[in-house]
């Protein structure tokens, strides 16, 4: 087993093609309110040479009253045109930390088409701390593009799927939540959410699968995977708070070879903000 993902490349890897033609750099920050940092803000004072910035509270599905919702491919194509992006670009995505909200991004550029998509491993603030390129000051406005859209509808479910999967348990559920919600000791950070998790979820935090901001390796995130209960032979649907970090579960089964994974686009969100689904607290 290789010791790196296919689907991250380093900042040596980066640093070394920035402002070649067809590479497309792309700042996907997204924060919690917890965490006290304004995306938009920091991408504006500084940023990796060339980046565009991904908005995940606007490029989403028209009217929808959920969180970061899939929007349809024609809505993702004007927004990613844009900034900028085709769908035959090599684009490398990053966050701040490393590996919160990048994935989500990286997922999404994949269900759409882009199949050139990796996520930068590691992520800004160590990129800075290593005294590597930043551009600061106002970006320049994105060049548009042109992005056509090839959809894969089999990498995302809606909540009807979701229900049956649980009811019939046909598939795996790993929930990227800290154990503390997952088990409903700690509450929602939304308000009116119920707190627990989906009946046969295993707890799979998405910082297990990381190290210092890094996605650990494949043989590592074999073992993370497996000792939640995962079996790798079987389906898995990854599930979070609202559908952002759930992509990094996403991200750990596409790297050890595991192909037959959907993400659950409402997640929390959505289960966990009715009163008529199953929920159940305390350990998996």
């Amino acid at each position: 087993m290789p010791d790196t993902s296919p689907f991250v490349v380093s900042f040596d890897w980066l640093k070394d093609r920035i402002g070649a033609p067809g590479i497309r750099i792309v700042d996907a920050s997204w924060y919690l309110p917890a965490q006290n940092r304004d995306a938009q803000a920091e991408y504006r004072a500084a940023r990796i040479p060339g980046a565009v910035f991904f908005d995940h509270d606007r490029i989403v599905a028209p009217g929808s009253t959920l969180p970061h919702t899939l929007p349809d491919p024609a809505t993702f194509a004007r927004a990613a045109g844009e900034l900028g992006l085709s769908e035959t670009d090599t684009i490398i995505v990053y966050d701040g930390p490393g590996l919160f909200s990048a994935p989500r991004v990286w997922w999404m550029l994949r269900v759409f088409g882009a199949a050139k998509s990796f996520v930068l491993d590691g992520g800004f603030d160590a990129w800075k701390r290593e005294g590597l390129p930043v551009e600061t000051g106002d970006p320049a406005p994105p060049v548009p593009a042109r992005f056509t859209p090839d959809f894969n509808a089999r990498a995302v479910i809606g909540f009807e799927e979701m229900r049956a999967i649980v009811e019939q348990k046909s598939s795996q559920i790993a929930d990227a939540r800290g154990p503390g919600r997952f088990t409903g000791a700690e509450p929602e950070p939304r308000a009116g959410m119920r707190s627990g998790h989906m009946p046969g979820a295993r707890n799979v935090p998405f910082s297990s699968l990381l190290e210092g901001g890094r996605l650990k390796s494949p043989a590592a995130l074999r073992e993370v995977l497996q000792s939640s209960g995962l079996d790798l032979d079987r389906p898995v649907v990854t599930s979070c708070g609202s559908g952002v970090t759930a992509a990094v579960i996403t991200l750990a089964l596409q790297s050890v070879g595991h192909r037959n994974n959907t993400l659950y686009d409402g997640s929390w969100s959505e289960w966990g903000g009715r009163d008529d689904t199953p929920i159940v607290t305390g350990e998996a």
